[in-house]
């Protein structure tokens, strides 16, 4: 996984805050720029690439606890 442009710290937060705090902030980057989600709740691992299709940005992949999203628009 490459260097993120924006890096949100969610680690703690339980479902659904780290979406939450991803579709707030998303939009503080330029589209075709990476937002990394630090997330330890369980269901990031689903809860994030599910977000991603109904928002139409890219899940570029999961690393641990590491979630990179590209901005699509």
């Amino acid at each position: 996984m490459s260097d993120p442009d924006l890096v949100l710290d969610c680690l703690g937060m339980r479902c659904p805050l780290p979406v939450i705090q991803l579709a707030r902030r998303i939009g503080e980057v330029e589209v075709g720029a990476v937002v990394r989600v630090l997330a330890d709740d369980p269901a990031a691992r689903v809860d994030i690439p599910a977000w991603c299709r109904m928002r139409a940005h890219e899940f570029v992949g999961a690393d641990g606890n590491a979630y990179d999203v590209r901005r699509a628009s």
